[in-house]
């Protein structure tokens, strides 16, 4: 369900796997890394206990707002790609740039945002995102 298009089915997801981790209930591999990226982020805590309050909430980025699940998502989505090692050699290229940062959280805040860039040009650009140019801005980061 996390590739839905439904905002309110994928966060739902969210909800339910935050609940499902809180009650020690067996988790399938995708929500153990959903469960992982929202342990990562406490201050997203009370917002996911809200309930059907945080399905509803809207997040207006000109008024200084981010989206909590966006962010998350973005998490998620470096994960995979890393997982998959697609694009081809981000798999290493994680590695390298964690002896970097020394942190993973803060390291996956830096690719987040070539991958931000990458999407942002795509959607603008109506095409596919680019793989190479994204590839290459992750290798800056690694200098």
């Amino acid at each position: 369900m996390i590739f839905s298009n439904d905002r309110d089915k994928l966060r739902q997801q969210y909800l339910d796997v935050w609940n499902k981790a809180n009650q020690r209930l067996a988790l399938e591999p995708l929500e153990e890394i959903i469960a992982d990226v929202i342990r990562d982020h406490p201050e997203y805590h009370p917002l996911l206990e809200s309930g059907t309050a945080a399905l509803a909430s809207e997040y207006h980025p000109e008024h200084g707002q981010s989206n909590p699940f966006l962010h998350m998502g973005m998490h998620i989505a470096l994960r995979e790609q890393v997982a998959s090692d697609r694009p081809a050699g981000i798999r290493d290229l994680t590695r390298k740039l964690l002896l970097k940062y020394r942190d993973g959280h803060e390291m996956e805040h830096q690719m987040m945002e070539c991958l931000g860039e990458s999407l942002w040009r795509a959607q603008r650009d109506q095409s596919e995102p680019d793989e190479l140019a994204y590839m290459e801005n992750l290798q800056r980061l690694a200098t």
